[in-house]
């Protein structure tokens, strides 16, 4: 990883067409050595999980509707999808130097599922706290984020004592790394853990967006 540090520290200093054309050979052997990387954790996440799909983001930018107008993001990004329509939530890894995570969710449910999963939580947290408070969870992940409306969704009472839950519209976990922690020897293992931790946390919600409210079966 010290390779993807140095040159994403010198991309963010020259974030322009010319340097990065100059500097095409170093991004190009980079981006093979992170290649190698996040397959490496595709395989290792599918030796516990069924995860059908790994997509390894652009490091172009799209500047069309941004007041930003560098053309190259400042990191290298990775998900991993899990089975759909039985095994939901998906797994993300950011490379960069200052922000690097690791982490994943539900970053964008379709209305039918974020109603069902406030649904769920307006008739029980049980489960879900259950989870959120075991040691590891919090060690990892301190609490579920996510943006959230602000007052009560409609149907939904501003009162009722899960409404923080009931207000977000995302729901995600992340575990942050210094950059000494993701140039160390242990980074991939504990990168592996870590994603490997949301599983009681995607195996609930999977279970929860694959039955209605009375528990049956949808598929």
């Amino acid at each position: 990883m010290k390779k993807t540090f140095e040159f994403l520290k010198q991309l963010e200093k020259n974030n322009n067409r010319e340097w990065f054309a100059q500097h095409k050979p170093e991004y190009d052997s980079v981006v093979k050595e992170n290649k190698a990387f996040f397959n490496q954790i595709y395989n290792e996440l599918q030796e516990h999980d069924n995860v059908k799909g790994i997509h390894i983001f652009r490091i172009y930018r799209d500047v069309r509707f941004s007041k930003d107008q560098t053309p190259y993001k400042n990191n290298f990004g990775v998900g991993y999808s899990r089975s759909k329509p039985m095994l939901r939530g998906g797994y993300y890894m950011q490379l960069e130097p200052g922000n690097s995570f690791v982490g994943g969710g539900f970053w964008g449910p379709d209305a039918k599922d974020l109603l069902r999963i406030r649904k769920e939580f307006e008739i029980s947290t049980t489960e879900i706290e259950k989870i959120t408070s075991d040691q590891t969870f919090i060690q990892y992940f301190g609490e579920i984020k996510g943006d959230a409306v602000k007052t009560a969704p409609r149907g939904f009472d501003k009162d009722h004592p899960a409404i923080d839950l009931i207000r977000k519209k995302q729901y995600v976990v992340m575990r942050k790394f210094t950059d000494n922690e993701v140039l160390s020897a242990d980074f991939q293992k504990e990168a592996v853990l870590t994603l490997l931790a949301m599983r009681p946390f995607f195996d609930y919600m999977s279970e929860v967006l694959t039955t209605d409210l009375n528990g049956e079966p949808l598929f």
